[in-house]
């Protein structure tokens, strides 16, 4: 398929083999994994890090072929889990970034363009969390707002 904001197709990239079966190999425990998933939960550790820290500090591949849900369902359950979705908030930062940038450089059309494609993005992405209910249904985004959460 093809790419939204551009003319390029999908990029290439290897498939995991679907398996059913539990790592045996796995040093840890899945009480030990939760906890661990936990306690760097409560540090404000993005679920993306902490995965990136269970693969390689604890040997942990895949957290969820192991406790059989995602690092932020367990951080859902503890009510740990960030108010605003990891995605989300690293479009926002992004177009806070831009929008800083486009102030100081008035005529830089690629950048305007680059804001709105990510404005769009972000439109896309709260219209899916509202639906989802991950976002209350008068959440909205706004400048303003971008300023508060890339701080």
């Amino acid at each position: 398929m093809a790419r939204i904001h551009s003319r390029k197709r999908g990029k290439s990239e290897s498939t995991r083999p679907p398996r059913d079966t539990p790592l045996d190999w796995v040093p840890l425990s899945r009480e030990e994994i939760e906890e661990l998933i936990v306690k760097l939960g409560k540090r404000g550790v993005p679920p993306s890090q902490i995965g990136m820290i269970l693969r390689n500090e604890y040997g942990v591949p895949l957290v969820k072929r192991i406790l059989g849900k995602k690092i932020s369902k367990v951080l859902e359950e503890h009510d740990i889990a960030p108010p605003i979705p990891e995605d989300l908030l690293a479009l926002i930062s992004k177009a806070y970034n831009i929008r800083k940038h486009i102030e100081e450089n008035r005529k830089d059309f690629h950048a305007k363009r680059g804001l709105a494609l990510t404005e769009s993005k972000i439109s896309r992405l709260v219209k899916y969390y509202k639906r989802i209910g991950k976002l209350p249904k008068d959440w909205r985004y706004s400048p303003e707002i971008a300023e508060l959460y890339a701080s």
